[in-house]
């Protein structure tokens, strides 16, 4: 388990700002509920440019609520030129601190702020070509995404990146991709990449903590969104790194069943529990 800090457990328990403003001036929205957090936040501006309220409505773990908790907080009475000044390392200090596996959160704060102001601003979007290459499809994460992440928090590992943005946190088929970028960048900035760029080594988990991580991250991440469209999970079995499931309800037999096991449940257990657990469906 994680350990958070008394301050992030008080923002995820009793969250500041929850829910919309009313007629808001300016919405951003990033993430989606398909692939993980997804986090919608609503400004009300007055005439000089400041923000005089933000709530939030988060999709997502404890830390990505305290994150956008926190990131309301601390906005409004800001000008939206001060506002933009805010990093995602701000929204994890004032927290005192996310665990390194939950960076991603702040992230998706930083980024719903940028995405509200460019509403507000009339500033459209960039398209994603502009946006470069998609590198991490579990999680539709681009290469110039992974290059921001590296460079303004200073990562040097593959599973920095993964913490920061979840690249690399599904099938794991993108993390070579992932470390020839963190060389490129490192390089780039006359730093040694050749040692940094690989990819930490996974500490061994005995079968019985892999079982109840297994479950408890059924439980947290995973049967929450599959509830909320009607379905639901069973754990049925754990053999080696084989995670045997059933699905239930609306999802049992929904011709969406595969992407959901890959791309929801396979991709959540890989990023919470280990990288190299395979999904398959059984029937019961």
């Amino acid at each position: 388990m994680w350990n958070y800090s008394e301050k992030l457990m008080d923002h995820f328990l009793h969250p500041r700002n929850a829910g919309e403003v009313e007629k808001p001036d300016a919405v951003g929205e990033v993430g989606n509920i398909t692939c993980g957090d997804a986090l919608r936040l609503t400004l009300k501006i007055d005439e000089n440019e400041r923000i005089s309220d933000a709530k939030f409505q988060t999709f997502g773990c404890g830390s990505a609520i305290a994150s956008s908790s926190a990131l309301t907080e601390m906005i409004k009475g800001l000008t939206l030129d001060d506002a933009l000044k805010i990093t995602n390392r701000d929204i994890a200090d004032y927290l005192d601190g996310l665990p390194p596996e939950k960076m991603h959160c702040s992230v998706m704060g930083m980024e719903a702020l940028e995405a509200a102001i460019r509403d507000y601003r009339g500033i459209k979007a960039p398209e994603e070509p502009m946006e470069g290459e998609i590198v991490c499809n579990c999680f539709g994460v681009t290469d110039k995404k992974i290059e921001r992440v590296i460079r303004e928090n200073g990562l040097s590992t593959v599973d920095d990146v993964t913490h920061y943005c979840k690249a690399g946190g599904g099938c794991g088929e993108c993390k070579e991709e992932i470390a020839k970028i963190i060389e490129r960048v490192l390089a780039e900035t006359g730093q040694t990449p050749t040692v940094h760029a690989k990819t930490e080594q996974p500490h061994r988990v005995t079968n019985i903590r892999k079982m109840r991580m297994v479950m408890d991250t059924i439980e947290r991440e995973i049967r929450p969104a599959l509830n909320a469209d009607g379905g639901d999970i069973e754990l049925i079995d754990i053999d080696g790194d084989r995670v045997l499931v059933a699905l239930r309800g609306t999802c049992s037999g929904c011709a969406a069943s595969s992407f959901t096991l890959k791309h929801q449940v396979e991709a959540k257990l890989r990023e919470f529990v280990s990288d190299k657990l395979v999904v398959e469906e059984v029937e019961t």
